[in-house]
Formats: C-alpha cells, structure tokens, sequence
C-alpha cells in the first residue's frame, strides 16, 4: 500500500507537471521572433532527482520561487515521503516575504515545521554544525542574470559548505531571464562582496547552474575546493530564450520590465538616486528631489514586506519613468549607461555633495566605471574600455554552458 501511494503522488506530479509547464515563450534571435517553445525548469524533473534524494537526508536551499507548478518545493518532497531534515533561506527569506535589507533571523517554517537556518544576517554561509545531519542539499532558487543579485553569493557559499562538510549538492536549474547577453566590467578582486564575488561581468549570461558549474571548474570556492556538484538541466531553453517569469524573483523585481531594467538601473543604488523602491514601480523609475529636469515625480513610502525603509521616505522626488525602456533592452542586449550619465551631469549641477557613494564601486566590481562617468567619457568610450575583460570572460563561461548559446 505504502509503495503504491508513493507511485501514485510520483505520477500526480510528474503529470500536473508536463501539463501546465507547458509555458510557451518566445525565443528571440536579433529583433526577430522565429520560433515558440515551451521551457521547465529542472524542479519539474522530479523523476530525474528523486532516485538521488530517496532514503538521504536532504537540505533545501529555497525560496519563493522554488515551485513546481503553484507548489513550493519542499512540500512537494515532503508529500513525496523525502527526508527533508532543514531548509535554508537567502535575501528575502525562504518564502520569499521579507523586505529588501532586513536581516533575518533563524525560524521555524509554520506550514512544515521544519527549521529554516537564515543565510541574510549574521551568517552568510551555512555553518558546521548546521550541515550536521545532512547527506545532500538541494539549491533551487530563480536568478535574474546580474552579478549584484546576491542569490549567486549564496549559492558559492552553500557550494564551500558543501565541500567542506562533505555533502553532495543538486542546483535545479532554471532559465535566466537576461541570459541571451554579456555585458558590464568585470569584476575585480579588491571589490569583491556579498553584491559581487567573482570575476564576472554584471550581466555573465549563464543560468545558475551554469554558473555553478563554473564556480566549481574555475576553484572559485576558498582553497580551491570543488563540491560533488549536479545540475539538473531546464529543457526547451537556450541562451536566445526570452523566459518570462512566472513569478517575480524578488519583492521589488515586479515584473519583467522591472527585471530586463534592474541591470542597468541598480547601479543606482550606489549613489544619490531613487529607484523607486517604496512605489509601485521599483527599478522602473529613477529619481531624487533635486533633479529639477525630470518628467516624472514620485514619492516613496513605506510598503511593509518589500521596502519599509525606503530612500527619501515622504519626500517628492523628480526624475524619469523607464519601463518603456525594458523592450529595448529585452531586443538589445546590453547595458544602458546614458541614464546614468545624464544623471551624473544633472546632479553635479544640483547637488552639494558627491553624487556617488561608496556602495558604487562594490555594485560596478570597479571604481574604473565610476572615474570614467567623473571624467565625462562618453557611453562608447566607457563600453569600449569593458570589451577586452567581456572577451575574456566569453572564452571562460564557454567551457560550462549547458545550453545551446546566443553566439
């Protein structure tokens, strides 16, 4: 009877699977569309990954966006009868409901129960004593393709956890929603931290099991350690896919406009500006109360669950609505520095103070981007300067993509 009923909710969720990830997107070469294919991420492949979990101890590395279907993955194991002994949670925590910023401590989940080891707060990496008890950690969690989403920074600590205590890691892979481009300087080590900590461009155009993959083969991890890693692979996806979320990443990447802009419009979050976290419209809008030149106005307040301490809290801030701008970049490819730049100059005009911060440096990987916006080059003098480290990098990710390639 036990067996049965295991066969039975095995076959439920494979079927409800194949049914509704019928998902059809888009796949784009250029400006053109040529092409409607349906894209699963590897969660779906429960068939495949549950061989490798049965009677082990599992660890799951999850957030809102760890579903299969409108399920989350770990009730999904739990229904299953796998042995899910701790679950992990990163930035906005393992249901995906807490602001941008704030710290999170360690929990219970209410609906299972189990305990959720915090990996935003004190700690970033998964202890000794929290791998205790665990045969194999399952990392499943949707990436936006920027290097400054710090998803991939808990990925490489949860893969050194893993190294070092001797437990095997599956990442389920999911499609990048800006993976059909490179782009940005790359990073260099003296700026290396939990917004950025390998030498990757901002935009690297892998999924995160790609990446993984490259973490582990480049000895990325500290002293050169590799993990007994495996990815289970998306199907229908290639690098020329424009995959829309099914569900948004994170509580201030709304929609899609939202995650085509965040790119180009987080290095923002570096200097004197407003990216419209406390509105409706966060990283589709830029803005402060001294661009007197903008032709949009907004005024951000506390929204509890998403940004309950945002920049210029009650204060009219003027600047630009940019969503318009996201099909350009979801056709294009690349970065957009011109906001930035005419930022720079308006504000100069405005502002006393310095109009970049610290934080700046840490989001660019460099502070080669921040002289040169300083120094008044142009867009293409400064895209000019990245092509050399993006050659390089291309040469790098080449070696562990899994996916057919936009080049």
């Amino acid at each position: 009877m036990r067996c049965t009923k295991y066969i039975l909710l095995l076959v439920v969720i494979s079927v409800s699977s194949a049914v509704c990830s019928q998902n059809p997107q888009v796949k784009v070469k250029g400006n053109t569309k040529y092409q409607i294919e349906f894209i699963q991420a590897g969660a779906y492949s429960v068939g495949e990954y549950l061989p490798l979990i049965r009677g082990k101890r599992v660890g799951i590395v999850a957030n809102n966006t760890s579903l299969i279907n409108q399920t989350h993955l770990a009730d999904s194991l739990l229904s299953l009868g796998v042995n899910v002994v701790k679950v992990f949670g990163p930035e906005h925590g393992f249901r995906g409901d807490q602001p941008d910023g704030k710290e999170i401590n360690n929990a219970k989940d209410p609906k299972t129960g189990l305990d959720v080891v915090s990996l935003y707060g004190n700690q970033k990496k998964p202890t000794k004593e929290e791998m205790l008890n665990i045969d194999i950690m399952i990392f499943d969690i949707q990436d936006v393709g920027a290097r400054f989403y710090t998803y991939i920074s808990t990925l490489t600590y949860v893969m050194e956890a893993c190294a070092e205590n001797n437990v095997s890691l599956i990442v389920l892979d999911r499609p990048n929603p800006n993976g059909y481009y490179v782009d940005g300087p790359l990073l260099e080590p003296a700026y290396a931290s939990f917004v950025g900590l390998h030498p990757v461009p901002i935009v690297y155009g892998m999924t995160i099991g790609e990446y993984a993959t490259m973490v582990n083969g480049e000895k990325w991890l500290s002293e050169g350690k590799a993990c007994n890693l495996q990815v289970i692979k998306c199907t229908g996806y290639t690098h020329n896919s424009r995959y829309q979320l099914p569900v948004k990443p994170s509580p201030n990447l709304q929609d899609m406009e939202a995650v085509y802009l965040y790119p180009s419009l987080c290095l923002f979050e570096g200097t004197v500006m407003s990216v419209g976290r406390g509105t409706a419209t966060p990283f589709k809008v830029i803005g402060h109360p001294l661009y007197l030149s903008g032709s949009y106005d907004f005024t951000p307040y506390p929204i509890k669950g998403v940004s309950e301490n945002p920049p210029f809290n009650g204060q009219l801030c003027y600047g630009n609505y940019l969503g318009s701008a996201a099909e350009l970049i979801r056709a294009d490819g690349h970065i957009y520095l011109s906001w930035l730049l005419i930022a720079y100059k308006v504000m100069s005009a405005n502002l006393k103070g310095d109009f970049f911060g610290s934080y700046f440096d840490k989001l660019a990987g460099t502070a080669s981007l921040r002289e040169q916006v300083i120094a008044g080059k142009s867009e293409e003098e400064i895209r000019t300067s990245w092509q050399p480290g993006l050659q390089q990098f291309k040469q790098t990710r080449k070696k562990y993509l899994l996916y057919e390639d936009f080049e």
